[in-house]
């Protein structure tokens, strides 16, 4: 039998979460408020370097958290699975498309035709039609 505890976490982890939204909050207000700012344009590009530069420090204060921690771990695995897949080749997915097209467009015709016929059939059922 395996005993697996979980770390848990402590209320800095829940601190540094929250400021981290409300720092990536700021930042997306600021961005709009310095749009025009006491009648002059802030340039656009210092706008958007702002805000990269406050996510990316919204992104370090959480990543720095427990949470985080958990995340990247679970980001370089991902990536490691990633890796091993086995991609089809060039002419497998050409293949596949092709049959795929194929038989929506056989699909297609034949729910078009069962479409036809059930309308034909009502409209005579209903008198609409002329026998």
């Amino acid at each position: 039998m395996s005993v697996h505890t979980e770390e848990q976490g402590s209320s800095l982890d829940t601190i540094k979460l929250v400021v981290a939204v409300v720092l990536l909050f700021l930042g997306i207000v600021g961005f709009y408020y310095f749009a025009e700012w006491q009648g002059q344009a802030v340039s656009t590009l210092l706008r958007v370097l702002g805000l990269l530069v406050i996510a990316g420090a919204a992104i370090a204060i959480a990543a720095s958290s427990l949470s985080g921690k958990h995340l990247m771990s679970f980001m370089k695995d991902s990536r490691l699975e990633v890796r091993k897949m086995v991609w089809p080749t060039r002419a497998e997915t050409l293949q596949t498309t092709l049959m795929v097209m194929v038989i929506v467009l056989i699909l297609s015709i034949f729910l078009w035709g069962v479409d036809s016929l059930l309308g034909w059939g009502i409209k005579s059922m209903l008198g609409g039609g002329q026998i």
